[in-house]
């Protein structure tokens, strides 16, 4: 990489006239601008980002907060780099990287989160995995630090957030399987207090209520979102005296894990109980029979998210006039066979 001296050298021009050539001060012709920057682009000039952030006071550098561990993330989550792409694609539109931090589940994350803010390398935050009542969100807004949330939270700053529907999910799945004839319909939910298995829970009780249904304690299983988690789970309902006919798992990873737990407890997907996911990933296509799930568009949901963080940070804020952004990230019925009506 070429550094703005060995620019400067090449053009035989001063490095003052490069530097203000590559920051477009008003002050350089067009035709010295544009020779500059052909150059940059031929030669492969890379900023000194230290001196950059000295001088302007910023980094140019987005974090991306989310918390690792197969209890929490499963083992390689796919959805996060479908996220990361969309975000990406956007920040560089600016001239922005994304820096994902990766907070260890063996470690505080509000501790991990103030070490990263006192470190002041990131002119802006995404966090993930929000909990029900989330003192990082009081922490960001308190300290003026720029930030969106994927998830939403019972902590509330004004902030911006996106986040998936899980309402919509509990409400369709739950819809879907009661036209089918089912009426002991469990779920999976998350074995921590990310806020997203409160809002589905919820959500399925209501609409469970709603069809004249109830979730019985034992119906309700808790897992961490790995394919173990599932295993066991699926090993759990095979167990179970009065089994239920049906199941609804949030994660695709547990998916995998309760296809096999079924197998291996002689039960089939579809036939002996129903069994509808979310969110499609490469592996949860390829299980026999194929797992009707809900499915989203991840790049684009990345784009939304950085495209709504810019907005609330006053350079961008006229490129990205959007005001606080809070909304949910639809999703689509991917339909398959594992979700057959129940047996008469």
């Amino acid at each position: 990489m070429v550094g703005i001296k060995r620019l400067a050298e090449h053009l035989d021009i001063s490095i003052g006239t490069v530097s203000r050539a590559l920051n477009n001060r008003p002050d350089v012709n067009p035709e010295t601008r544009q020779r500059v920057l052909d150059a940059a682009a031929a030669l492969g000039y890379a900023p000194n980002q230290a001196g950059r952030s000295l001088r302007k006071g910023a980094t140019g550098v987005v974090g991306f907060m989310m918390q690792t561990g197969s209890e929490i993330t499963g083992d390689g989550d796919t959805f996060f780099m479908s996220v990361f792409d969309g975000v990406q694609s956007v920040l560089i539109r600016h001239g922005l990287d994304l820096v994902v931090l990766l907070c260890s589940s063996r470690e505080d994350p509000d501790a991990y989160l103030r070490r990263t803010v006192a470190r002041g390398f990131a002119d802006a935050l995404i966090i993930s995995a929000t909990r029900r009542k989330d003192p990082r969100i009081d922490f960001l807004a308190k300290r003026g630090i720029p930030f969106i949330a994927l998830g939403r939270s019972l902590s509330d700053a004004g902030h911006p957030w996106y986040d998936l529907d899980f309402e919509g999910f509990a409400r369709s799945a739950i819809a879907r399987l009661t036209a089918r004839r089912h009426k002991k319909i469990a779920l999976a939910a998350p074995a921590d207090d990310i806020n997203l298995g409160h809002v589905f829970i919820e959500a399925a009780r209501t609409a469970l209520a709603d069809h004249g249904l109830r979730l019985p304690e034992d119906y309700l299983l808790r897992c961490p979102p790995n394919e173990a988690g599932g295993y066991v789970m699926a090993q759990t309902i095979a167990g179970m005296e009065d089994r239920p006919t049906a199941m609804i798992l949030v994660n695709e990873k547990t998916a995998i894990g309760f296809y096999r737990g079924l197998g291996d407890a002689g039960l089939t997907p579809g036939k002996d109980i129903a069994v509808i996911g979310f969110r499609e990933s490469p592996q949860a296509r390829f299980l026999t029979p194929a797992l009707t799930s809900y499915a989203m568009d991840l790049h684009g949901l990345g784009v939304s998210l950085a495209e709504a963080l810019l907005a609330t940070m006053p350079t961008y804020e006229k490129t990205y006039p959007l005001g606080v952004v809070r909304r949910i990230w639809p999703h689509v019925l991917v339909e398959g066979d594992s979700d057959a009506p129940a047996a008469d």
